[in-house]
């Protein structure tokens, strides 16, 4: 009898079974897929094509499991040995990659792109993701740890509340030096420690605890973070939102400036604009005769962008969610650009956008599944993907930032 043909629902749970599998392809969220005994088997620290021994660690029945791959019968010619020693299976879960080289990992993340773009919106196309400057290792100068049972910081294991603690060896992705003093203290279990190194080299540190229902935060080194960006100098709340990788933030605004093209004097729209950055790019396009509208829900970026935006007239801030912002603003932009969180922006956004008829969209996002749901909204409206460049914003996990360019079915 072929056991790999018996129906998902025989299965009985496989928790902490052992199995040998081939691995598939590549699947959104730094797993890869196989099969099993007729179910889907999605395994990390693995990469296509390998010939595994798997040992499932999450089952709760149904067509699919999770596992980790434990050895490696036959490797992938883009296996590499993982730069940070406590990475791999039962290991820290905050990269997904360690174990491909960086040039597999970028073909990696166009598969998926490329794979979320057909499936959920219909749109076949090519993907490339281009690497930013600096390597893959010591990039991340935004990293939340959390204080595990014993005092010592660290990262959480995949999927789990256990923590690895970082001490003696540090984060291979976070800026080097950034995490020195807080991997040498001891905190209050569970706390939150959230440690940014911003373009001035300074290192600052919020923790936050929730006690009985009550969540209590300090401020334990710096506050306010420098960076320039955009030919600009920015001052803002060193905790608040701001790309991860140094080279982001000046990368994309390069890219909206390129495909926004606002005429001089028109109207323009920069939502989820968090302090500002494509704000003063688009300000900077349309010109003192101009109006551009940022809107934010964030009060504190609402506050540093203002300030930091002050001589700019022509833009105007308002402060509160996006799907209710949009039904008070007045006018027809000639141009909308919109950075949402995670999730994207939603059918009521993208309806309400597309509403008003701009001739271009620059949408940035960080969720290549997001962005395929809302160009598939935007393709109703008659929207079609003009542009798309994706960038390795997030070496050695599975995020990836892409960029895209939306026109009219006539001017696409």
């Amino acid at each position: 009898m072929n056991t790999d043909r018996q129906p998902a629902a025989a299965a009985a749970n496989w928790l902490g079974r052992r199995i040998d599998l081939t691995i598939d392809a590549v699947a959104h969220g730094g797993h890869c897929v196989a099969r099993h005994e007729g179910r889907v088997v999605f395994v990390r620290h693995c990469l296509p094509g390998e010939r595994v021994r798997a040992v499932v660690t999450e089952d709760n029945g149904g067509s699919f499991c999770r596992a980790d791959a434990v050895e490696i019968h036959d490797a992938a010619p883009g296996r590499v040995t993982p730069p940070c020693p406590v990475s791999g299976p039962g290991g820290c879960g905050g990269c997904d990659w360690q174990h491909a080289s960086p040039a597999a990992q970028r073909e990696l993340k166009a598969a998926v792109v490329a794979e979320q773009l057909t499936r959920l919106a219909g749109i076949e196309r090519d993907v490339e993701v281009e690497e930013l400057p600096g390597g893959p290792l010591g990039w991340r100068t935004r990293t939340r740890l959390v204080a595990g049972k014993d005092g010592r910081a660290g990262l959480r294991a995949h999927r789990s509340h256990h923590v690895i603690p970082l001490e003696g060896h540090g984060c291979a992705i976070t800026v080097p030096g950034a995490l020195d003093d807080v991997l040498t203290r001891r905190w209050r279990p569970g706390a939150d420690i959230e440690v940014t190194w911003d373009g001035a080299g300074r290192v600052h540190v919020r923790t936050s605890q929730t006690v009985r229902g009550r969540t209590k935060t300090g401020q334990l080194a710096g506050g306010q973070a420098r960076e320039r960006a955009a030919g600009r100098d920015w001052r803002f709340d060193a905790h608040g939102f701001w790309q991860v990788h140094p080279a982001a933030a000046e990368t994309f605004a390069d890219v909206v400036a390129e495909w926004a093209q606002v005429e001089e004097g028109a109207l323009a729209w920069d939502l989820y604009a968090g302090v500002g950055l494509f704000a003063a790019v688009l300000a900077d396009q349309v010109g003192a005769d101009g109006h551009v509208v940022a809107v934010e829900s964030s009060r504190q970026a609402v506050a540093d962008g203002r300030r930091a935006l002050a001589e700019l007239r022509q833009v105007e801030w308002r402060q509160g969610s996006v799907a209710r912002q949009l039904d008070r603003l007045a006018g027809l932009p000639q141009v909308v650009v919109l950075d949402p969180p995670r999730k994207g922006a939603g059918k009521a956004v993208v309806d309400a956008i597309a509403a008003r008829g701009p001739e271009r969209i620059v949408y940035v996002a960080c969720d290549p599944a997001a962005l395929a749901r809302d160009l598939a909204i935007l393709a109703t409206h008659g929207y079609q993907l003009s542009e798309l460049r994706a960038f390795d914003a997030f070496p050695l996990t599975h995020h990836v930032e892409c960029v895209a360019l939306l026109r009219p079915d006539s001017t696409a």
